[in-house]
This record gives C-alpha cells, sequence and structure tokens, in this order.
C-alpha cells in the first residue's frame, strides 16, 4: 500500500541532511585551515517526511525556497539557483546562513563541498564532487538511521563561545573528506568515524554547539551512548534535531530516509 503524498502539503522542493565536515562552509571558520579546501558532505532527501523546524534540516532556507518558487524548484543551473536562493536568504543579514543549505536543496545525490577561503571569501564552495550513484544512495540509505531528539529551544545560539584552531579546523575539514570517501566505498564503520570525528571537532572549536544553558537534554551523553554501540553517530544540526547513526542493522526508534539523485525540478 502506497503512504501518503506528504508533498501537497509540505511542497515538492527536497529537504537534505548535513553530514559530516559542517561549520567549513562558514568563513570565519574557513580562513583558519591551513590545508584548504576543507569539505563538508550534504545529501538530497526526497520529500516523503515533514522534518521539524531549527533541527539542522535547512527547513528555514527551503521556506524561503517555497516564498520564491511555489512549492516547486524551477529549472535550470543547480549552482545559478544557489546564488539566487542565497541572496534572497541573506538579503540584510550581519550574519549570513552558509551556502551548503542551498547546495544541499537543489544539488541531486550526494554532494561534496569544498571551501577555501581564498575562494570568493569562503562563502561559496571552490568544487562540488557529485555522486548520483543510485547504488550507492541506496547504500547510504541502508546504513543511515535518523532519530527525532528534539528542536533548539528558544534563545539557543551555536556561537557564544569560539575557540577557533587551526589544527581543529583542519581536521573538521579533513572529516568531511573521509565522510564522502567513506560512502563512495560502502564503508560503513569509516562513515561512522567520519562522523564521530566532526562532532569532536564542534565540541572543541564551538562548544555551544552541544552544550548550551537552554538545553534541557544532555545531548552529548545520548550521542556517545549511540556512538559506543553503534559504527558512528551524530546530529543534523548544532543543539540537536536529529541524531543520525550508522548503522546496517535497525537502530530501534529510527527511521529511515530517501536520498534523491534526479534534478530537483523533476520532483513537480
Amino acid at each position: 500500500m502506497s503512504g501518503p503524498r506528504v508533498t501537497e502539503l509540505v511542497g515538492k522542493i527536497p529537504y537534505r541532511a548535513a553530514l559530516a565536515g559542517g561549520w567549513i562552509d562558514q568563513p570565519f571558520v574557513s580562513r583558519l585551515n591551513p590545508e584548504p579546501p576543507g569539505s563538508m558532505v550534504v545529501v538530497n532527501l526526497e520529500p516523503d517526511v515533514r522534518f521539524m523546524d531549527r533541527a539542522g534540516m535547512a527547513t528555514g532556507t527551503r521556506k524561503v525556497a517555497m516564498r520564491m518558487w511555489g512549492g516547486g524548484v524551477p529549472p535550470g543551473d543547480p549552482c545559478a539557483l544557489v546564488r539566487r536562493l542565497y541572496e534572497e536568504e541573506n538579503r540584510g543579514l550581519k550574519e549570513p546562513s552558509g551556502s551548503q543549505d542551498m547546495i544541499g536543496l537543489l544539488y541531486p545525490g550526494i554532494n561534496r563541498l569544498d571551501y577555501d577561503f581564498g575562494h570568493e571569501g569562503g562563502y561559496f564552495p571552490k568544487h562540488v564532487e557529485t555522486c548520483t550513484d543510485v547504488g550507492v544512495a541506496k547504500w547510504l540509505e541502508s546504513v543511515l538511521n535518523v532519530i527525532p531528539v528534539a528542536p533548539r529551544p528558544p534563545g539557543y545560539g551555536p556561537l557564544g563561545e569560539k575557540r577557533l584552531d587551526a589544527e581543529w579546523v583542519r581536521r573538521l575539514g579533513q572529516s568531511g573528506k573521509d565522510c564522502y570517501a567513506a560512502i563512495l566505498s560502502k564503508d560503513a564503520r569509516a562513515l561512522g568515524s567520519a562522523l564521530n570525528e566532526c562532532m569532536v571537532c564542534w565540541e572543541a572549536l564551538l562548544p555551544h554547539t552541544v552544550r548550551h544553558s537552554t538545553l534541557e537534554l544532555d545531548i552529548l551523553a545520548l550521542m556517545r551512548l549511540y556512538q559506543r554501540t553503534y559504527a558512528g553517530a551524530m546530529y543534523s544540526g548544532c543543539g540537536g534535531g536529529y541524531l543520525f547513526v550508522i548503522s546496517g542493522d535497525d537502530v530501534p526508534g529510527a527511521f529511515k530516509v530517501r536520498v534523491r539523485v534526479t534534478p530537483a525540478h523533476e520532483l513537480r
């Protein structure tokens, strides 16, 4: 039996999941990288479920896209569409959101984004490596388990404390490279290690991404429990959201996602 047509309510624009390397798309981070470019991985997801707001799934950027394009992505060069969406969302903002949100929504498949502060000030990737191989996508779907935890609470902010250090930035950017390589080679253990490494880097560089006075739950303790039990785990965004757990076995309470490997404008 087929499921409900969730797109009738949430629209036909894909969602995106950000895996290892997140925050390297921010120039205040990438400018310190001694070995540029640093990388992060984003995955284009079918809109099969309505993801929580304030949970690291680019729902804010997606809402801007919905206003611009009325529920579906128009045909056209995804790079040009990314820049249009970036300009619209960040119009007048002192602290612009990262371009990885737009790329993750508009580029099909699994994407490694390579950020170099020397290229356009680090606001856009120097290179995007894309995998739309169906076999790789199906493998990622089989090991990526998604557990709802909690959205970011009111008053939460991830940037209250910055401990920016060049070596930690290098490790952050390397975690994205390792993540993408692990996915291409279908290596669950290596993928889990890359996600774990990314979270270690977040905690070192921006402690409020995992600890904050507004967080009622000890999200670090919860994540570490799953990291001890499975190949690896990381949060969908700062302050919680969803917990991504890497395991070829079923994880209690988790659901699966579908990776979209065809252009977003074809979902209309």
